[in-house]
């Protein structure tokens, strides 16, 4: 064996052993998904206002999520107003949240002293870009384990992680399929419920169009009146209405 190649093959045993001691480094290290954890300015003075609000009572639904919740409150508010707003509905969403955001909203006031009849969460897809399937559907699972301790009356509605991206390549759609085919497993058929709802927003061949998210991943209009009457049938059965 030539010496080039005695220095070759020392490289790519080094460059494998790399690659092997990267993987199981990523492997062992903890999911900051299922951590909760606080953000700062616009976000702890919006947080603060459900903790606020709570405090009045008479809270018989929740929305918990992200920034697609917390649209309820902008292109949705015509269909929170017709779906909800009966329903003494407080919407627990905040643009840019992860799962450990939500988790510490829970550890810090979001649901004290209430005992809604029903909660609708979908959460994750913020956690997409630097989570794993895995890492975003155990995020999911401490939500729901905790929201079963603080309010242990209140039955919950798990919706998939809505599609993104222009079609089935996009990367962090493919993340948010991984987490839902986990996700869909925490369902007990009688506390906790599931639904996947994303095909609604799909043409045929999986592509999701602007006139439907404008920018690939946030509700329109049209979209939210979607999602309301898509849910509506579990919502009215968890709510005993």
């Amino acid at each position: 064996m030539s010496l080039k190649s005695v220095r070759w093959s020392r490289s790519f045993v080094l460059l494998v052993l790399g690659l092997s001691v990267s993987a199981l480094l990523a492997q062992d290290k903890a999911n900051d998904a299922v951590t909760p954890v606080p953000r700062d300015g616009g976000w702890m003075k919006r947080h603060e206002s459900f903790n606020e609000r709570v405090k009045t009572g008479n809270v018989d639904l929740l929305l918990i999520g992200d920034s697609i919740t917390q649209g309820w409150e902008g292109s949705g508010k015509a269909a929170w107003q017709k779906h909800y707003t009966p329903r003494n509905a407080v919407n627990l969403g905040i643009g840019g949240d992860r799962t450990q955001h939500v988790l510490w909203r829970l550890d810090n006031g979001n649901v004290e002293g209430i005992s809604p009849k029903a909660a609708v969460l979908m959460i994750g897809t913020n956690n997409s870009g630097t989570n794993s399937s895995v890492q975003i559907a155990e995020g999911v699972e401490a939500i729901v384990k905790k929201l079963r301790t603080k309010l242990p009356k209140t039955k919950i509605l798990v919706l998939a992680i809505f599609p993104r991206g222009a079609d089935v390549n996009h990367p962090q759609r493919k993340v948010n399929v991984g987490a839902n085919l986990s996700i869909r497993k925490l369902a007990d058929g009688e506390m906790v419920h599931y639904l996947d709802i994303g095909d609604k927003f799909l043409n045929a061949d999986g592509t999701l169009s602007k006139e439907v998210m404008p920018d690939l991943l946030h509700l329109n209009e049209k979209s939210y009146t979607t999602w309301a009457e898509a849910i509506e049938p579990k919502v009215k059965e968890l709510m005993g209405e």
